[in-house]
């Protein structure tokens, strides 16, 4: 590891391997930097994500794909479904990955295009000189170093610590964050064609469960759940333990991971002079479905390219950067926006209103629908309801 380059990437997950490929395509000397002694390690999402947003950017390989969906099954709280196609079912569903190999696989495409990829380092600190970020200090190995770059980019996950150092505000309320926890449980029967959402307040209060199969009678079992609604007997983890009791009294549960994702929609600013942040840290996932994968990978694509322009014309000033938010902003961002408001509005219904919107769909052919198509029928069947969301999808 040198002690200057065009790039620093902070952190290894799927939006810092893409920032840090696409830059280092363009031919710029890149760093990428993961805290942890693994890449992938531990896993923190349900590892679902839709074929043609994941083929953007990686050819698919077996050795990364647990599970191959058709469709997607959402759970009223009475227990009445609406079976989605793959087409309707959102960004996350299509795959389901093998995070841990995925990730690598993602980092070793990096490291091919020429990154230098460093394990086991953790930043500590930005260089700041005449108000531009011109590189960290990191722990590397137990040793501080310190490592000039002309701009740093924050892959460093939710309430990134590398945009705080820059003055970018990249804290959430409790309200503003998924609170998740996740099971891998095996030996059960689960539809392997489909992932699951279970909705209602006894179940995910403020948010969902999840089943998403990976073959071999194994599935993730997750959930998240607003952060302002957890209490003694209602975390996550309480929750979760009484699902799988009941649905998989017989199920063996070899894994557990938890962790937090923003779900208040995109942050005002993601740029700073010699600064840029992707995926979680720039609070890019989405929050009604709390998928991310998808959006990190094309953030990165984004950022590694407009980096690379940046450097190339001795230009890395906030105002340089800024064709970064608009990229992104325009590409997905907005999308982000109606995710938001609906999901401010679901979260706000009663446990009634959800059943009344599952059998208001009762029939409807969704086999040519997209995910805009079936709100739009939502909005259409129940006015009332959904009243706020009218302007927005009709």
């Amino acid at each position: 590891m040198r002690d200057k380059y065009d790039i620093i990437v902070v952190g290894a997950g799927p939006a810092g391997s893409v920032t840090a490929k696409t830059a280092a395509m363009r031919g710029c000397d890149v760093l990428m930097i993961e805290k942890r002694q693994e890449i992938g390690d531990p896993v923190r999402c349900a590892e679902g994500v839709a074929k043609p947003r994941i083929k953007r950017h990686i050819e698919p390989d077996d050795r990364w794909i647990a599970a191959e969906v058709k469709g997607s099954r959402i759970f009223a709280p009475d227990g009445t479904s609406v079976e989605l196609s793959e087409d309707v079912s959102g960004s996350e569903v299509g795959y389901v990955l093998e995070r841990k190999l995925f990730d690598r696989a993602l980092a070793d495409a990096a490291a091919i295009a020429g990154a230098d990829v460093q394990v086991k380092t953790r930043a500590t600190g930005l260089i700041m000189e005449d108000e531009y970020v011109k590189g960290i200090t990191a722990m590397h190995f137990g040793s501080k170093v310190e490592i000039r770059s002309d701009i740093v980019i924050g892959a460093d996950g939710i309430e990134s610590r590398i945009g705080r150092w820059a003055g970018i505000d990249t804290t959430l309320k409790p309200s503003d964050i998924n609170t998740c926890a996740q099971f891998i449980v095996a030996d059960i029967d689960v539809d392997q064609d489909r992932c699951e959402f279970h909705l209602g307040s006894a179940v995910a209060p403020l948010g969902y469960l999840w089943v998403f199969p990976k073959g071999n009678r194994c599935a993730n079992v997750g959930i998240g759940i607003g952060g302002n609604a957890c209490s003694p007997g209602k975390r996550p983890i309480d929750l979760l333990q009484d699902f799988v009791r009941t649905r998989y009294p017989d199920g063996k549960i070899i894994e557990l991971v938890v962790g937090g994702e923003p779900a208040s929609g995109p942050i005002e600013r993601t740029v700073a002079n010699g600064l840029m942040l992707v995926g979680d840290a720039a609070h890019q996932v989405d929050p009604l479905t709390g998928g991310g994968i998808a959006n990190a990978m094309d953030a990165g694509s984004i950022a590694g390219d407009i980096a690379a322009s940046a450097i190339a014309e001795g230009d890395v000033s906030l105002e340089r950067l800024q064709e970064y938010d608009a990229g992104w902003m325009e590409d997905f961002g907005k999308r982000l926006n109606r995710s938001l408001a609906v999901k401010d509005r679901f979260v706000s219904l009663t446990d009634d209103d959800l059943n009344k919107l599952a059998h208001s769909v009762d029939g409807l052919d969704f086999t040519t629908m997209d995910l805009f198509g079936l709100l739009v029928a939502l909005i259409k069947k129940n006015p009332k309801t959904l009243w706020s969301l009218r302007k927005m999808f009709v």
